[in-house]
């Protein structure tokens, strides 16, 4: 077996809109498509043995045990690496369930799809299912333990922390949308203008003063002291000399920790005497120039939440211990209590295994103790110096339990330090009683405080404390979403996304559009290039000045990675011609209509598709959808919109020269088709076609008809506006066009304006794109035969494996298939084909270069056009 291809979808997508984290893997299984499992000897018997928990893989069968009633009747191998890919997730602690594997049009190759949780983790997932496949049909060893445990260990690199993960999840369940910004935590919430970021704990209304303040534990100290809330006695060392002025203030015991550490690393609490005081000074700078040694106050360690200033949970934290029972020794119990179930690799679990580490020798050595030692039964044996639950410490919510005053005093820290979310900590015997009282005190303030000990605590009631950051950054009515069109077809794209993003600019939007030249914003242009994919999508989503998002979105985006957004207000489907059929497992227009659909069946359920009602593809995808669904047509008297608008549904329509909006028996005219640029006095059928699309989307939207119009009126196109896209450039003598029409419906709407374009000879210039099937290209140079006198031949970019001989003969082929004579000549350069066609215009001809290298066409006619126009004013 052999992979061919590994791809993460991290949207909408082909196999599902809902399941939007799939690994798509293209599997040959060459010699093992001869052999269904139940060909091979002994398989069932040793992937049971392998994977008993299999047995809950209730597959097809809709029953437990389903899968391997599945192995022992005979499925094929793709089959099973799918069950595997899932099932190594689940035992590595990501629980996924959902898979699909199709064959392709070529027999023994195979889309194997299923759902992960942590991209990297399912990429490593697909490559360790087929060698752990490959080991079961050999029958030999495999060490899949040690695939789990690197899986393991990918995700505690890549994920999300426990706390960012808990905020994002919240968003997620109140529909907010949300983008990791990077590998680390930096998170984006909501889309555009209305996005929110945090990063762990830290939010964009996180104060940066106040991190600066919680991060000086001197600054923070004095502030709290001068603010009469009670403190450790203490001060900042930089050297045994003044370790030993601090000591003779405070006494012993003592606490030693770096002035700029972080979960603890570096301390040393309960120090009793100066060698041990002089050591840990020593540990402490290493993490910090600058020491704290503060008196050691007995009690327990509390961690106090504060959210907007209001007191959120509560938990009382203990570290990694282990209780003796007289018989077993330290390490052996170390051992015992990482068998708990609650504990495992890193954040996988509630709790954390507890590993050995030099805080810990230092703790036991201390005691007189070592791994070997056997403590008394009973005897509480702490294993690391700070309660963090990150090493293996365990957390007791008594957030019910704090005395109000308690409660005043933390909420009132949290605005003396100007922290949005503050984790307070505090060393006392308890928190019914007011510190005052019990002689309590504040030991530090927290900028970024975990969430993971209130979330999950090991005793006591878990607290959702995710839920007030995202009240506070999203309070009731404030939007987390920008409205987004999408729009998507053969052709017809990129002019429409064009008009809508010029509608809504008029309309007083900061507008954000994708298109295949370009991304822009607000008109201006941001990246270059084909831009119709999700990574483009994503780039104005995440652009905090984009207020309104219209987005052209292309099949080849869909197929390589999904959808860039989860959802859009309004989609369009401009029409479904035969186009890149043959490519990525799409060879038909069924196949390349569920492509398309992705986008529509992604519209939120009171947004709106918009459909071609004259298109056969888009009439059936209608039925799939679950959302309000309006239709255009070009023919007022096609008996498909017809009959769509005696059933009241919106219908725009081009009748009697006007874009026109048919609402039941109700007609809004827009605006006349001769007055809209775009149409070139309404000659150019297809560009009337996208206006009725843009026009109904804008009407949709909400945007009143007057303001349509108008907008209608003032999209004139040129190669700076629609570049491309019927692009005419007028010489004294003869006129340019240039198009992007690439295929066989392109070259239809181009040979219809040429019919109705009178001239003494009309030249084309033509290629053929070799990722296109052998009748594309001939289809192409037959309606090339049709509507020109004289074509001129080249070929330069985009042979995708063909050679430039061989896609010339094909378009020699598709000429002779016309039927005309028509002169026709080969220059393989283009820059050089329309040089030579501007060089021998006659006098009244018309030249039209059908262009897939769009910039370089408009370059080399504008260059002559100035050219001439410098002579003329000479």
């Amino acid at each position: 077996m052999k992979i061919l291809k590994v791809q993460a979808l991290r949207g909408p997508n082909i196999w599902s809109v809902q399941r939007k984290k799939l690994i798509q893997m293209r599997l040959d299984l060459e010699e093992m498509e001869e052999f269904p499992t139940n060909k091979i000897d002994g398989f069932r018997e040793r992937i049971e043995a392998k994977f008993p928990t299999m047995i809950e893989h209730r597959c097809s069968e809709g029953c437990r045990g389903g899968f391997f009633s599945r192995v022992d009747r005979g499925t094929w191998m793709g089959h099973v690496i799918e069950h595997i890919a899932l099932e190594i997730q689940t035992l590595a602690g990501m629980e996924t369930g959902f898979g699909r594997t199709r064959e392709t049009k070529t027999p023994g190759i195979y889309n194997v799809v299923f759902s992960y949780t942590e991209e990297n983790v399912g990429m490593f997932a697909a490559e360790s299912a087929v060698a752990i496949a490959d080991a079961l049909i050999k029958g030999t060893e495999y060490d899949v333990e040690g695939d789990i445990q690197k899986m393991r260990e990918i995700r505690e690199r890549v994920r999300l922390g426990p706390s960012t993960g808990s905020i994002v999840e919240e968003a997620v369940a109140r529909d907010i949308p949300w983008i990791r910004l990077g590998t680390n935590s930096l998170v984006q919430l909501g889309y555009g203008v209305n996005q929110m970021r945090f990063q762990a704990t830290i939010t964009c209304k996180t104060s940066n003063i106040a991190v600066d303040i919680a991060c000086n534990k001197e600054e923070t100290k004095r502030m709290l002291d001068l603010a009469s809330i009670p403190v450790a006695n203490g001060g900042i060392c930089v050297d045994e000399e003044d370790l030993e002025n601090t000591i003779k203030k405070i006494g012993f015991p003592i606490v030693i920790k770096p002035l700029d550490g972080n979960h603890g690393k570096g301390a040393s609490i309960n120090v009793k005497n100066i060698e041990d005081a002089k050591a840990g000074l020593a540990y402490a700078k290493n993490y910090s120039r600058r020491v704290i040694v503060e008196k050691f106050i007995t009690g327990y360690d509390f961690r106090v939440l504060i959210i907007d200033n209001k007191l959120v949970a509560a938990a009382k934290r203990e570290p990694a211990h282990v209780v003796g029972d007289g018989k077993n020794t330290i390490q052996h119990l170390i051992e015992e209590t990482n068998k708990d179930p609650r504990r495992g690799y890193g954040h996988e679990n509630v709790l954390t295994q507890i590993d050995v580490d030099r805080d810990t020798t230092d703790l036991l050595e201390k005691l007189g103790y070592t791994l070997e030692t056997v403590p008394r039964k009973e005897e509480v044996v702490y294993l690391k110096s700070t309660a963090n639950l990150s090493t293996g410490g365990t957390s007791v919510d008594v957030t019910d339990m704090m005395h109000p005053e308690n409660i005043f005093l933390c909420e009132r820290i949290s605005r003396v330090i100007g922290l949005d979310i503050c984790g307070v900590d505090i060393m006392a015997e308890n928190l019914t009683q007011p510190l005052k009282e019990n002689g309590g005190c504040i030991l530090e303030v927290n900028a970024a405080p975990g969430f993971r000990m209130h979330l999950a605590p090991s005793e006591g009631l878990p607290r959702n404390v995710a839920a007030p950051v995202i009240d506070m950054l999203y309070p009731p009515g404030k939007p987390s979403r920008i409205p987004i069109i999408a729009v998507t077809g053969t052709n017809g794209k990129t002019t429409t996304t064009r008009l809508i993003a010029h509608i809504v600019k008029n309309n007083g939007f900061r507008v954000g559009f994708t298109t295949s030249d370009g991304i822009y914003v607000q008109n201006h242009l941001m990246e270059k290039g084909d831009t119709t994919g999700p990574i483009s999508a994503e780039y104005i989503l995440k652009d905090p000045t984009v207020e309104f998002a219209v987005l052209e979105t292309a099949r080849g985006g869909i197929l390589r990675a999904g959808l860039g957004f989860s959802r859009c207000d309004i989609g369009i489907i401009t029409n479904i011609q035969e186009d890149h059929l043959g490519l990525s497992d799409i060879h038909t227009l069924d196949d390349l209509a569920r492509v398309k659909s992705t986008v529509v069946k992604s519209i939120k359920k009171d947004g709106w598709a918009i459909l071609n009602a004259e298109d056969e593809q888009c009439l059936k995808i209608a039925n799939e959808l679950n959302c309000n669904i309006a239709y255009f047509s070009m023919d007022e008297n096609n008996a498909t919109a017809l009959r769509l608008a005696k059933e009241g549904k919106i219908v725009a329509v081009y009748e009697n020269g006007y874009i026109t909006i048919k609402k039941g028996e109700w007609k809004i005219r827009v605006e006349r088709a001769t007055h809209v640029p775009l149409t070139l006095g309404g000659k150019a059928k297809f560009m009337i076609a996208n206006v009725l699309a843009a026009t109904l989307a804008s009407y949709l939207w909400g945007f009143k008809t007057e303001d349509i119009s108008l907008s209608l009126q003032t999209f004139i196109p040129s190669a700076a506006q629609t570049p491309g896209r019927m692009n005419i450039f007028e010489f004294k003598k003869f006129k340019v066009l240039i198009d992007f029409a690439h295929n066989p419906s392109g070259y239809k709407g181009v040979e219809d304006y040429l019919s109705s374009v009178q001239a003494t000879k009309k030249i084309g210039i033509i290629a053929g794109v070799g990722d296109r099937r052998d009748e594309d290209i001939k289809e192409c140079a037959t309606i090339a035969a049709r509507m020109f006198d004289h074509i001129i031949i080249r070929q330069e970019k985009h042979l995708r494996g063909r050679t430039e001989e061989e896609i010339i003969g094909l378009i020699k082929s598709g000429i002779d298939a016309s039927g005309r004579t028509i002169t026709h000549e080969i220059i393989t350069k283009e820059t050089e084909a329309i040089k030579h066609a501007i060089d021998n215009a006659e006098d009244g001809s018309f030249i039209t270069a059908l262009s897939d290298v769009v910039t370089n066409a408009i370059d080399i006619v504008q260059e002559y056009l100035d050219k001439e126009n410098e002579e003329t004013l000479a």
